[in-house]
């Protein structure tokens, strides 16, 4: 019996022993000083390395908001208090790629599902907020298409201003930061407002009554319980689909429809899943098909590789191309290179693939000189439809940017989260900054992708398609819709 119940309490020791650990990670704090050391040095590695850090704020105000901070650190915080503080500063660059993130030990926490959250996903745009699902499946109260109006007692805008204001955009892209927030709500959540062991929430129903109802966290051990009730009810998967296709399905896939002579291209990235063979095969299979109509959904790509972006730009656009008229790095010098990872790679490309020209910066002269002639095999000359939100990005952005004013291209959506005019992007190495270890990502390279265009917002779309919390209830895409009307309406050639 003795044996027993040393066993007993040495597994319940040791799950507490962990608990205590992950809990100690969290609220971890770090001291005054160490804290002010930390900016200190990020704003010295930003100000000898970032290109556009006064692109659309002032050296001035910079400088202001900086000073402000750092008086402000006059009690130890916790890692995720300073960091948000943190990317309050580094958001007032409007610069989406440059982002605070996490160090890993804490960020590990929360990807493997070890901290209790928020338990509602939800759709964010402009003052609404809506449920998209619900991790408590028998909760009757807060369904789907469910509007939110407060969270124990912060009403909706309140919750996405603080957040919103440690998110860093391109410009003033704001939808970025809705589809950000939308696709994670509570991780973001948790990361400003903490978590609760019940959440009072008031809302509306589908009838348009006000009601309030109570909703606890959704624990780690109930995330477990549901994964393997998931993995008992699990279809055997076929052995002709493995893992590696499986993954490459879930970044692009191609569905044809012959009946309407239609192509849908899904590319959630262009980064991985083989993509130039995926593209080469995609428009040989559409060209012997003779396909008119092709819709490529841009909505959950935060961009890439620019050489995919590039190679898909060819099968599609009718005139010659260049990247950008600027892409231009300050230095090459990588000062503070110890806090700066990965350093060879990137200094290697700098000083072999670029030249220092005469207003004293390191340009990139393929990318601002070289025009991409458009592919005469297999191009397709059919009805193109982009679709994008505020989740496309970089260079998902460059890709839509180079094919919209082109007469048989409609874009449709939202507003792009990667800015019309440009970025700062290419090479983004990380910055650890050695005693919070918080992570800072930091470009290189300025990009205009064209200096004749307005500076400061996303791609506006040709037709613009907000979200509906009618349509998230009826599990509508208003989207994919929009499109197969305008194809439906549209008379074949033949």
């Amino acid at each position: 019996m003795r044996i027993i119940l040393l066993i007993i309490v040495g597994f319940f020791g040791s799950r507490l022993q962990v608990r205590a650990q992950q809990t100690s990670v969290l609220m971890q704090r770090i001291a005054p000083a160490q804290m002010r050391s930390d900016l200190v040095l990020l704003k010295k590695i930003l100000e000898a390395n970032h290109p556009s850090l006064y692109w659309y704020t002032s050296k001035a105000e910079i400088d202001s908001s900086f000073e402000t901070l750092e008086k402000g650190l006059t009690d130890s915080l916790t890692t995720i208090e300073f960091r948000n503080r943190v990317a309050e500063w580094i958001s007032q660059i409007k610069c989406g790629h440059t982002v605070v993130r996490l160090p890993k030990k804490i960020s590990r926490q929360f990807q493997q599902n070890k901290v209790a959250m928020f338990p509602l996903q939800v759709k964010v745009w402009g003052d609404s907020m809506v449920v998209l699902g619900n991790q408590h499946r028998r909760d009757t109260a807060l369904t789907r298409g469910t509007i939110l109006r407060s969270i124990n007692g912060y009403d909706t805008k309140a919750i996405t201003d603080r957040i919103f204001s440690t998110i860093s955009t391109d410009g003033d892209a704001v939808n970025h930061r809705n589809q950000v927030v939308s696709n994670s709500f509570p991780f973001w959540h948790a990361l400003h407002f903490g978590t609760d062991s019940i959440y009072r929430i008031e809302y509306i129903n589908a009838s348009g009554k006000t009601g309030t109802t109570t909703i606890r966290p959704f624990s780690p051990a109930e995330r477990v319980a549901q994964q393997k009730q998931s993995d008992s009810l699990a279809v055997v998967k076929s052995p002709e689909i493995g893992k590696r296709q499986m993954r490459r399905l879930s970044r692009r896939s191609l569905t044809i429809d012959t009946l309407q002579r239609s192509a849908f291209m899904r590319l959630n990235t262009f980064s991985r899943g083989s993509l130039k063979s995926f593209f080469r095969k995609s428009f040989r299979k559409m060209k012997s098909l003779q396909i008119e109509h092709l819709v490529i959904d841009l909505r959950n790509n935060s961009g890439g590789r620019v050489s995919n972006s590039t190679t898909l730009t060819k099968y599609l656009r009718k005139q010659p191309f260049k990247i950008g008229d600027t892409v231009a790095a300050i230095s090459r010098k990588f000062r503070y290179s110890r806090y700066i990872q990965p350093v060879v790679p990137f200094w290697l490309a700098m000083n072999f693939g670029a030249v220092k020209a005469a207003d004293g910066a390191i340009h990139y002269r393929r990318y601002e000189q070289h025009y991409y002639s458009p592919k005469t095999r297999h191009h397709f000359d059919g009805s193109i439809y982009l679709l994008q939100g505020g989740y496309t990005f970089s260079a998902a952005t460059m890709f839509i940017a180079a094919l919209k004013d082109q007469e048989n291209v409609t874009v449709i959506g939202e507003e792009s989260g990667g800015g019309y005019y440009g970025n700062s992007a290419m090479h983004i190495p990380n910055i650890t900054l050695p005693e919070s270890r918080l992570s800072v990502s930091l470009p290189l390279y300025k990009l205009v992708m064209d200096k004749n265009r307005a500076r400061g917002r996303g791609i506006i779309p040709d037709i613009l398609v907000p979200p509906s919390s009618a349509a998230i209830k009826a599990g509508i895409d208003l989207k994919i819709d929009t499109v197969l009307s305008l194809i439906t309406t549209k008379k074949p050639s033949r």
